[in-house]
């Protein structure tokens, strides 16, 4: 020490400790800078090229050295008082922990980013953990950082803690419950980013394309964001779509309402007549041998035709309509198609339609289920049926016209 205040001659006290203080700084300067703008450039070429979030890792860690340089060589600089000593020292210890945490925090985040490129991330994602990591990290960084600063033990701080676990609670109950939350959607797999939901209590309905610790974030098809709660998405009822994306065909359901009043029997000379449909030959061939044993052993001597079975348009339309939606080259197979008869009301008869297209593509889905309801839409009076529509104003003036 007498070797290093002799190297500032006769001056003033105040001017050596000045002087020492400007050569430590200045050292630590230089010493930051060959760390972060020559060793760091020499290193850059053999770092993860696709981020730069490893190198602000490594700037952090780099910001170490210095900091221990001010720490260490404080105490060689004369004639400073005692106060002075401690207090730069436990700074500098102090930004030491901050830059030791922050390095700590960048090279997490980075680990995440590297997880996110492998396909298997879509399905097990980590970002949630990383998160909760980071959080730990920097609490106690905080806790050393403190302890540093007032020059007590950590331990000391931690004793305290008891007196004060409620608050934490409290602050931290979002984050507790969506630490919880994030287990569970990753563990029962319930969430991916990718995945279409609808979840109408938080207005969204789109594609996820972000699972943190505490949010969820979805882009709506209208291309508005939606920020969810991550314990919403186990509290509340959400619609994951993904098993029909996984599936390869997507439902179409959907009803023809025809008007009651037009259903009724056929005559011998329509059922001729709608042989004309391909697809419905089969089944009037198999039909008609069907009714005719019917009757003939049920109506033996009995020749009215009210006690006999018969075909009907509305039967023999949903013949055609199961017929069609089987020939569709649009229609995927191996999912479960039917035409069924709903509860008949005061609109009509709804005849729904089930089944599934072969894709998964909104657009193409839509284009394949108008064309295929534009179709019996349009043939529904080949059967001497009508759709069921409320009576408009144009109805109105054409009843009104005749009664005139």
């Amino acid at each position: 020490m007498d070797y290093v205040i002799n190297l500032f001659g006769e001056q003033p006290l105040w001017v050596q400790s000045l002087i020492g203080l400007v050569a430590l700084f200045a050292a630590s300067l230089v010493v930051n800078y060959v760390l972060k703008h020559v060793i760091l450039r020499v290193l850059a070429p053999y770092l993860d090229r696709q981020t730069k979030t490893i190198d602000k890792s490594a700037a952090w860690l780099a910001t170490v050295a210095p900091l221990l340089i001010i720490s260490r060589g404080i105490r060689l600089v004369p004639h400073l008082p005692k106060d002075v000593y401690t207090v730069i020292t436990n700074v500098a210890q102090a930004l030491i922990v901050v830059s030791v945490a922050m390095s700590i925090v960048r090279a997490l985040a980075y680990g995440n980013e590297v997880y996110e490129r492998l396909p298997r991330s879509k399905n097990r994602p980590i970002k949630g953990f990383v998160q909760v990591v980071k959080i730990i990290v920097l609490c106690g960084a905080v806790i050393i950082m403190i302890s540093v600063l007032i020059d007590e033990s950590p331990l000391l701080l931690l004793s305290g803690l008891g007196a004060v676990t409620a608050v934490l609670l409290l602050v931290f109950k979002d984050t507790i419950l969506s630490l919880v939350a994030s287990v569970q959607l990753t563990s029962n797999d319930m969430l991916r980013v990718g995945d279409w939901i609808e979840m109408p209590s938080m207005q969204a309905d789109g594609d996820v394309i972000d699972i943190s610790l505490h949010t969820v974030k979805v882009q709506n098809f209208d291309k508005t964001i939606t920020t969810i709660p991550t314990h919403r998405l186990v509290s509340d009822a959400y619609r994951n779509w993904r098993g029909m994306s996984e599936s390869g065909g997507r439902r179409i359901k959907r009803s023809i309402v025809l008007d009651q009043n037009s259903i009724r029997f056929l005559s011998d000379d329509e059922v001729v007549g709608l042989k004309k449909f391909r697809i419905l030959k089969s089944y009037l061939a198999a039909k008609r041998d069907e009714i005719a044993e019917w009757n003939e052993a049920e109506l033996a001597g009995d020749d009215q035709p009210v006690n006999a079975r018969r075909l009907t348009n509305v039967g023999t339309f949903r013949a055609y309509i199961a017929a069609y939606i089987d020939w569709h080259p649009r229609i995927g197979e191996g999912f479960t198609m039917l035409v069924r008869q709903l509860d008949p009301g005061p609109q009509g008869l709804p005849i729904e339609i089930y089944c599934f297209a072969d894709t998964t593509t909104w657009g193409e889905y839509e284009a394949i289920q108008a064309d295929i309801f534009d179709h019996l839409l349009s043939i529904v009076h080949e059967f001497d049926l009508r759709v069921f529509q409320e009576p408009s104003g144009r109805d109105f003036a054409s009843l009104a016209s005749t009664a005139t």
